[in-house]
C-alpha cells in the first residue's frame, strides 16, 4: 500500500513538472513537442483554437479506451491518473499565468527550460510505473503485434508531429526548436530513469556476516550470497557476502554494517545492469523461429 501511495505521489509531482514545462515555456512561445501534447498544441494554434488541455484529454481518452481492450486494465490505471492530473494542472496553471509568456524574446532558452521540465517529468513518471499516455500507448499496442522497439515507434511519431507543426506556424525556425525540445527531453528522460534504476554491488568481509546478512534481508529486503574465501597472507578461512542493491539503498546498507561491525571490510562498485527478481527484466528481443528447409 505504501509503495502504491508513493508511486501516485511521485506521478503527481512529475505531471506538475511536465505541465510547467509545456504550459509555461513551450505552448505560449509557439514551440511544439512530440506526442499527444504536440498534437494538442497544433490544434490550439490552428484556426480551430481548441484549448490544448481539452484536446489532450479527448485524444488520450480515445487511446486509453483502445488500450483497455488490447493491453488490459493494469497498464492503464496509472496512465489514466497521470492524464487526469495533467489536464487539471493545465487548466489551473494556464488560468494564472501572465498574458505575456516568459522568455517570449528568447525562444531557444524557452525551448531548453521547457524540455528540461518535460523530460524530468516523464522520467519520474516512467520510473514509478506510470505513463503520460499518447504515443506511449500507440507504441505499446504496435509492439505487442510487431517486433519493433518502443523507442523507434515513439521517435517516428514525434518527428512527424513536430514537422507537421509547420502547417499552422509557417515558421521553420519554430520547427527546429521543436527538434531541440525532442532531443533535450529524451536526454533528461534517460538521465532520470537511469539514475533511478542504477544498481550497485557489495562485497562484505566480516566475522559477523550472518547478522549482517539477516539485517540486509529484512531491510532493504535484498538477498545475500555467502562466498567461502581465504586470506592470502594469513591463510585464515572466512566468509564473504555478495549483495546487489539499488544505489539509493547504499546508505542504509552502510549504516547497518557500521552498527553491527564497524571493522568490516566493504567493497562497493557500480554495475551496468542487474536483471532478475527485484530488479529489471531481461532485455531480449523475441524472434520468430526460422523455417527448417
Amino acid at each position: 500500500m505504501w509503495r502504491e501511495i508513493k508511486d501516485y505521489a511521485i506521478i503527481t509531482i512529475s505531471m506538475l513538472s511536465y505541465c510547467i514545462g509545456w504550459s509555461v515555456f513551450l505552448l505560449p512561445n509557439n514551440i511544439t513537442t512530440g506526442g499527444v501534447s504536440g498534437v494538442s498544441s497544433i490544434l490550439e494554434w490552428s484556426p480551430l483554437h481548441i484549448p490544448a488541455q481539452w484536446s489532450y484529454f479527448a485524444i488520450n481518452a480515445v487511446l486509453l479506451l483502445i488500450a483497455l481492450r488490447i493491453l488490459g486494465w493494469k497498464f492503464c490505471v496509472k496512465t489514466i491518473y497521470a492524464v487526469v492530473v495533467l489536464t487539471t494542472a493545465l487548466q489551473i496553471i494556464r488560468s494564472y499565468t501572465p498574458a505575456v509568456p516568459l522568455l517570449h524574446d528568447q525562444p531557444f532558452m524557452a525551448a531548453v527550460l521547457g524540455s528540461v521540465f518535460c523530460g524530468c517529468g516523464i522520467g519520474l513518471c516512467l520510473s514509478n510505473n506510470g505513463s503520460t499516455g499518447g504515443t506511449d500507448i500507440i507504441a505499446a499496442i504496435i509492439n505487442k503485434y510487431r517486433d519493433v522497439s518502443l523507442g523507434r515507434i515513439i521517435m517516428i511519431c514525434d518527428v512527424f508531429i513536430i514537422t507537421s507543426s509547420y502547417i499552422v506556424l509557417k515558421d521553420w525556425e519554430r520547427v527546429i526548436y521543436g527538434y531541440v525540445v525532442l532531443y533535450i527531453t529524451a536526454f533528461c528522460l534517460d538521465q532520470v530513469v537511469n539514475s533511478m534504476r542504477r544498481s550497485v554491488q557489495f562485497f562484505i568481509i566480516s566475522d559477523k556476516f550472518e547478522e549482517i546478512g539477516k539485517r540486509i534481508n529484512q531491510d532493504p529486503h535484498r538477498g545475500c550470497t555467502v562466498i567461502s574465501a581465504q586470506g592470502f597472507y594469513t591463510g585464515k578461512e572466512t566468509k564473504m557476502l555478495f549483495v546487489l542493491a539499488k544505489r539509493r539503498e547504499s546508505p542504509k546498507i552502510f549504516q547497518l554494517i557500521n552498527e553491527i561491525d564497524p571493522h568490516a571490510f566493504v567493497s562497493q562498485s557500480a554495475v551496468i545492469g542487474v536483471y532478475g527478481e527485484g530488479f529489471d527484466r531481461f532485455k531480449v528481443r523475441h524472434r520468430a523461429p526460422k523455417p527448417i528447409k
